[in-house]
Formats: structure tokens, sequence, C-alpha cells
């Protein structure tokens, strides 16, 4: 036999040894433990069962009670849906109570409460009612398979500008970069004010709650789109199933861009150069000495201070006064300009223009006198001309009337 056959035998000797080994292992293990009939490969052990009424037919003891506040502008709409919500708590034994005087809602356990746990979904219900989550989406929280979060935004950013810039940012254009994290998450997301709420299971609330803060903290909320989409290709793949998909995630480098720093555009003029130093700055007490404070008493000291306020109080009561006295003020009325009369250029310009009609006129005249009603118009004077004129057109008016 060759030394590479030894070998081999001797391996399978020691994985055999070692297979013995786990099998006496496994019998003291499983040495008290008997066969369950009823434990069967087909059984679902992750399956959530429903809690139902029989599960739990004595009452509890102690009664368990939630309240939040709403804005009052939720009021006329919780108004409208309330009897709905009551009826709809009622088959989980909880009764609830609108104080439109304190402006809060109240959930309470009954002795017809069976489930537990109700009590914490009515709390999460009547607080998304509150930022204002519609009813028909609210009541799917008493759902077993239903989660909440209410994420907190109003914290990340202090600048408010930029705070409203990138609370947009999250919701897109039309909404649809908010619509494509539903569809990604299979989560139900509300922006409103300073609070995103967000409803689905509780893998879609934490990856919502991750691109919430990310969108706050500068961070575009198409990467993570991006990346929930390569996700759920490769969920898919049998194959990439259980592997790290860590190589096929997009890696997005940060991007550090500095604001450009203000130039300013007074050049600082070079001063002469002088080998000894600047003066001293006097300190408090050189100035108390200078002024004399220094030596005064401390009751003094307190009048003088109070003078001091006095004189600030009463400039800052002025500038006041004059601010509120600014309301007063009648405002400019402003008077339509009259017409203005024509300037003596245009009266000359129209008198030049009657003496040039009255000269044409007359070289007219002169032309036709052929003809002896020519000649009798030339005799007249062209003014007599125009007079007949507007006695004829004077007739013709009466004629008509």
């Amino acid at each position: 036999m060759s030394s590479e056959e030894v070998k081999e035998v001797a391996l399978t000797e020691e994985e055999q040894a070692k297979a013995q080994a786990e099998i006496e292992r496994l019998a003291k293990k499983n040495k008290y433990r008997r066969e369950k009939p009823w434990d069967t490969d087909d059984i679902d052990k992750w399956k959530i069962e429903p809690w139902k009424e029989e599960d739990n037919t004595i009452p509890f003891t102690e009664e368990s009670s939630f309240a939040t506040l709403f804005p009052k502008y939720r009021e006329n709409y919780l108004r409208e849906i309330w009897p709905h919500l009551t009826s709809a708590l009622k088959k989980y034994g909880i009764s609830c109570l609108l104080d439109l005087i304190e402006g809060s809602m109240t959930v309470k356990t009954t002795r017809k409460t069976f489930d537990p746990y109700s009590i914490i979904n009515a709390r999460d219900l009547i607080k998304l009612l509150a930022r204002s989550v519609p009813f028909p989406q609210a009541i799917k929280i008493m759902e077993d398979t239903m989660a909440c979060d209410i994420v907190k935004i109003g914290n990340v950013v202090h600048n408010k500008e930029r705070f409203v810039k990138r609370r947009q940012r999250l919701i897109g254009p039309n909404g649809n970069t908010l619509k494509a994290i539903e569809l990604l998450t299979k989560c139900y997301i509300m922006v409103q004010g300073n609070t995103v709420a967000v409803m689905g299971t509780h893998k879609g609330l934490k990856e919502c709650r991750r691109i919430i803060l990310d969108c706050m903290k500068n961070v575009h909320p198409i990467y993570h789109i991006k990346e929930l989409m390569i996700k759920r290709e490769l969920a898919k793949d049998e194959k990439l199933k259980n592997e790290s998909w860590e190589r096929f995630l997009p890696k997005f480098k940060k991007k550090n861009v500095q604001p450009k720093k203000k130039v300013s555009k007074k050049k600082g003029e070079k001063k002469d150069y002088t080998p000894f130093p600047p003066a001293q700055t006097p300190s408090k007490i050189d100035l108390q000495l200078e002024s004399g404070e220094y030596f005064l008493k401390p009751t003094e000291k307190a009048m003088r201070e109070q003078e001091k306020k006095k004189e600030a109080q009463a400039a800052t009561s002025a500038q006041n006064q004059a601010e509120r006295e600014k309301a007063f003020i009648a405002p400019k009325e402003e008077i339509p300009e009259k017409k203005k009369r024509k300037h003596k250029e245009t009266l000359e310009e129209e008198k030049k223009s009657i003496d040039e009609l009255r000269n044409k006129i007359k070289d007219q005249a002169a032309k036709r006198s052929v003809s002896a009603a020519a000649g009798a118009l030339a005799d007249d004077s062209v003014d007599d001309y125009l007079v007949k004129k507007d006695k004829k057109a004077k007739k013709s008016k009466k004629d008509k009337k």
C-alpha cells in the first residue's frame, strides 16, 4: 500500500470515530425525550394565532386607560367619525371618550375586554387619529399583524427653511417619492408637521425610520429606494436567498462639499511695521478708575445702574410708541392729475394748418376763373365762402329735424 492510500484509510477511521461520538452524544441528550405524534413537520411554529374571546373568560381586575391630546383643527373630523370609532372598539370591549373642552381622547378597558393587548392597540389608534391619519387607515392598527411608529423629525434640523426643504424632499414631486417608499416597504406613511406616522410590519417600520431620519440628515431617499429594489430582486433568487448581499448593494461615497468662502471686498491695507507691541486694552477696573465709579459706594453704584436702566427703558418705550403710531398715520392718497391744457406749440400748429387750408382754397378759386360761376366765387372772399358753407350745413340740419 502506498503512503497516500494509508492516509485515506486513516482519515476514514477518524471520520467514523467522530460520527460515532456524535451519535452517543445525541443519545444521551435525547435519553428522556419521548416522541410527540402531534408535532409534525407541516406545523408552522411561527404562526401567530388570533386571540379569541374564549381564551380569556375572566374579566380584568383593574381598569387601564390612555389619553392623548389633539389639535383644534382635528375637532370637526373627530366629531364626525366618533360614532364609527365607538362601534369599532366595542368589538374588543373597549370604551372611548372624546372631551372637546379639554381637547383630549381617552380609551379604557371594561369588564367585557378579553384581549389584554387590545388597549395598547387602542392607545396607538388615538395617537394616529391625533396626527391626521384618516379613520379607515388608523383602525387597521387593531389587527395583530399591524404595528405603528411615530418618527419625530422636528429636532433633527434646527434651521426652519432647511427643515421644510428636506421634509418636502421626503414627499417628492406630487408625492411620488413617498409612494415609492410605501410600495417597497409595504407601509403607510403620513407626514404631518414635526412628526411622521408610519403603519406596517415591524420590518417595514425599521426601514421607514432609517429612510426618514437619513433624509432629514441630508441623505436623499432615492439611494435607499435603489437599495430596497435590489434587495427585493435578490430575495426572489433561491440561490442568493441565504447569502450576504453586500457585494450587490451600491456603495455611495459621501461628498463633503464645503461652502464657498466669502471674499471680503475691502483689502486690508498694510500697516507700518513697529517693533513695539500694541497698547494693552484697559480692563474693567481701569475704566472704573478713570470714570471715578470705582470709588463710589455700593448704594451709589446701584442708583447709577438703575438710572441707566431707566434711560434704556425710556428709549425702547419711545421707539415702540413710534412704531405703534405708524399704524394710525393715514397713507398718502394718489390724486388723479388734471388733464393738461394743450401747449402753445400745438395751438400754433393748428393755426398754421388753417392758414394753409385758406391758401389752398384761394389757389383753387383762381384756377376756376374760366367759368362765370367760378369767377363769382373768386370775387367773394374766402371767409364769406366758408361762412356760407356753414350756413348751408345748419339749414340742412334744421330741415332734417
